[in-house]
């Protein structure tokens, strides 16, 4: 394999004969638009996608109390997540009905993805608060994201990047299709 080119860069410093993966999409990521705007539902981003079509909020499936919607920022291919309907911050809070739901809903997931992407094993949690690391830390969303062997390769390792081969609205289509 050559190394690329090393395009000097006058009064920049010197190159690092690195490529560079430009993602200016997650900057709104970075930036924390869109995010949850208080704990009320007027301002929580997952109570806005309920009302919207399933293709352009990238809703996978629904249920009675939950439902599972792609994540738009994924790990992997397919990753997801299991929310309630109901505005709720802490999993304490389900009523039994949707601690069901949501465990079925995971299940589902679990499969549908597999059958779609042979997916070999899952990172299955939710981050619970602002301090556990949620970005969302008022609506409850539980994360399934499907891995494969070998998936941890020298992008995100070394170079601090995650490639996605697949558009997140051909994997909702994959997905929703199966679901």
């Amino acid at each position: 394999m050559s190394r690329p080119e090393v395009v000097p860069q006058d009064g920049v410093g010197v190159p690092d004969a690195l490529q560079r993966l430009w993602t200016p999409h997650r900057l709104a990521y970075v930036q924390g638009q869109g995010q949850a705007e208080g704990d009320e539902p007027e301002g929580c981003p997952f109570c806005r996608l309920i009302g919207l079509p399933d293709e352009d909020a990238l809703i996978v499936a629904r249920g009675e109390r939950v439902w599972a919607v792609l994540n738009l920022y994924p790990y992997n291919p397919g990753h997801l997540m299991v929310l309630p309907y109901r505005h709720v911050a802490d999993y304490t809070d389900l009523t039994a009905e949707e601690t069901a739901e949501l465990a079925g809903f995971t299940q589902r997931a679990m499969a549908v993805i597999r059958s779609v992407s042979a997916a070999h094993g899952f990172n299955i949690g939710m981050n619970q608060g602002v301090i556990a690391g949620a970005g969302i830390a008022a609506h409850l969303h539980q994360h399934v994201v499907p891995r494969w062997g070998g998936d941890a390769n020298f992008m995100p390792v070394v170079g601090h990047t995650k490639v996605l081969p697949q558009l997140l609205g051909e994997t909702r289509r994959l997905l929703a299709a199966a679901w």
